[in-house]
């Protein structure tokens, strides 16, 4: 537990928390938008859409060499 030795010290820390606060709250909001931004049914589609392109490419080499 920290000792003040006067109210300026007090001041300091409690602006410094407030800050502090404020910061992880705007990294909060910076995050849901970006859950929100992933969640979109495009995101979906592209990554669908490029994984059956890597397996579609897959099996025509596997067909290839059969």
């Amino acid at each position: 537990m920290k000792v003040y030795k006067n109210l300026h010290e007090v001041n300091l820390d409690l602006k410094r928390l407030n800050l502090e606060r404020q910061i992880a709250w705007e990294e909060m909001k910076g995050l849901k938008e970006e859950v929100k931004n992933n969640l979109r049914p495009y995101n979906w589609i592209n990554t669908v859409l490029s994984s059956v392109k890597k397996y579609g490419v897959i099996y025509l080499i596997r067909k290839l060499l059969r």
